[in-house]
């Protein structure tokens, strides 16, 4: 998979999120901002990311996703671009 397809998954599950994504083809690395993530525990906030990939998770199509997500506040704070 390509980091833009994983970005547009991830996009599409969670409309107007900031998403960026690194990786090198089955492993990636993604950041995602989002204001739905407003009071959700870290686990709840990991798994609505991860339901926007689990078909590609499951078919093996993509291997591992490392996930940091951010509040808009958080974000803003936090220095990361």
């Amino acid at each position: 998979m390509e980091t833009e397809a994983v970005a547009q998954l991830i996009r599409a599950g969670i409309p107007n999120a900031e998403v960026q994504v690194s990786g090198d083809g089955s492993h990636f690395e993604a950041l995602i901002v989002s204001e739905v993530f407003e009071g959700l525990t870290p686990i709840k906030r990991q798994r609505l990311v991860m339901e926007t990939v689990k078909t590609q998770i499951a078919s093996g199509e993509l291997h591992a996703l490392s996930i940091k997500t951010q509040t808009p506040a958080q974000h803003a704070g936090s220095g990361v671009c």
